[in-house]
C-alpha cells in the first residue's frame, strides 16, 4: 500500500480557454473539478493504476467534504483530519498552445493541535504502508521542520519515505534520511544554492543531496526529462509527449509511476517517465490508466550526457 500525505490539499478547477487577454470575458471550452494537492495527485495516479492507496488529509468545510467524496469515487481511501479552516480551491487555465496559468489559494492555517494530530494520524496509518509519500506546500501554522518529523515517524513505522517538499522544507528534511526526494530543477538548484546550467551540474547537485541524507534523488528537469541518482548510479531519461494538453499533475503521476515499480532503479524511472508523459496528454489533472501509457516513447541511459544544456537552470 502507498500512503500519501498532503498537508495543504485543494479542490482544483481546470478550464480550457482561448488565448488570455487581460480585461476580457473568456468562455471556457472545457471544465474539470478534481481533488488537488501533490500527495492527492499521487494517490489518484496510484489508484488509477489499480494499486491500493490511502490519502491522509486535513479537511475542512464544504470543499473538504467534496474533495473526500471525489477521491472516494476514484478508488482512494481517505483518512481525514478535521480542521476548523476551509479547504482551499485552486484554478488552472490552459490555453490552446498548452500554456498553463495557475492561481493557487494559500489555504487554511492549522493550529498546533491540528498539526500534531495530522502527524499522529500519519504515524498510525504508516504501519501498513510500503511507501509514505509526503508532498506539497505546508499550510500556515506548520513549520518547515514538520516534514523531517513526519519522515522520522514514517521510518519508525517501517515505511520508506518519498519526499516532494518545497524548497524551504527540503534542506532541513534531509537530516531525517528520506529514502527518496523529488525536486524540480528550481528546487534542486535552491537546495545546493547555485544555478544548474548543465545536466552534469544537476548530477553533482543530486549527489550532494545524497551526501546530506537523501537515499536517492529523482529530479524533474521539465522538457529535458528526468534524472535519477541513487546508490545504483546515475540514470537519465526522456519521454517526449507528441501532444501536450495540460501539465497539471504530471509530476504527481510520475512519482506514482516510480513508486508503483518499487521506487528504485531504471525500471522505476521508466515507469515514472511513462506516467508523466501520459498525464500531459490528458485534460486538467486527469490521471492516466494503463490504456493511456506509451512506454515506447521512453529512452533511458546510464551514461547521462553531462554537457547537455538545461532549459531551466533553476536559480538565476
Amino acid at each position: 500500500m502507498i500512503l500519501t500525505v498532503t498537508p495543504n490539499p485543494s479542490l482544483d478547477r481546470a478550464y480550457e480557454v482561448p488565448p488570455l487577454v487581460r480585461g476580457r470575458v473568456l468562455r471556457a471550452g472545457g471544465e474539470r473539478v478534481d481533488p488537488g494537492g501533490k500527495g492527492v495527485g499521487v494517490s489518484r495516479a496510484v489508484a488509477a493504476a489499480g494499486v491500493r492507496t490511502t490519502a491522509v488529509l486535513p479537511l475542512g468545510g464544504a470543499p473538504g467534504i467534496l474533495l473526500a467524496e471525489l477521491l472516494g469515487a476514484q478508488g482512494v481511501d481517505v483518512t481525514a483530519v478535521s480542521i476548523a479552516g476551509q479547504t482551499r480551491s485552486n484554478i488552472a487555465l490552459t490555453e490552446p498552445d498548452g500554456t498553463l496559468t495557475k492561481i493557487n489559494s494559500p489555504g487554511p492555517a492549522l493550529s498546533p493541535e491540528e498539526a500534531a494530530l495530522l502527524l499522529d494520524t500519519v504515524r498510525s496509518a504508516a504501519a501498513e504502508a510500503a511507501w509514505v509519500a509526503c508532498c506539497g506546500s505546508l499550510p500556515r501554522g506548520i513549520e518547515p521542520r514538520w516534514y523531517a518529523d513526519l519522515a522520522a515517524q514514517a521510518h519508525a513505522a517501517g515505511a520508506r519515505v518519498a519526499l516532494d517538499a518545497p524548497g524551504t522544507a527540503l534542506p532541513g528534511a534531509l537530516a531525517a534520511l528520506p529514502d527518496l526526494v523529488t525536486p524540480d530543477a528550481s528546487g534542486l538548484a535552491a537546495a545546493v544554492g547555485r544555478p544548474l546550467p548543465t545536466l552534469g551540474d544537476a548530477v553533482k547537485a543530486a549527489e550532494e543531496l545524497r551526501e546530506r541524507g537523501a537515499g536517492a534523488v529523482l529530479a524533474s528537469l521539465g522538457a529535458d526529462g528526468r534524472l535519477l541518482v541513487s546508490a545504483e548510479g546515475a540514470f537519465y531519461g526522456t519521454a517526449p509527449a507528441p501532444v501536450v494538453r495540460a501539465a497539471v499533475g504530471a509530476g504527481d503521476a510520475s512519482l506514482a509511476g516510480f513508486l508503483i515499480e518499487g521506487g528504485t532503479g531504471p525500471g522505476a524511472l521508466a515507469s515514472a517517465l511513462t506516467h508523466g508523459e501520459a498525464a500531459v496528454r490528458l485534460p486538467g489533472s486527469a490521471m492516466p490508466t494503463s490504456a493511456d501509457l506509451r512506454p515506447d516513447l521512453v529512452r533511458i541511459t546510464d551514461h547521462p550526457p553531462l554537457d547537455l544544456q538545461l532549459a531551466d537552470p533553476g536559480m538565476p
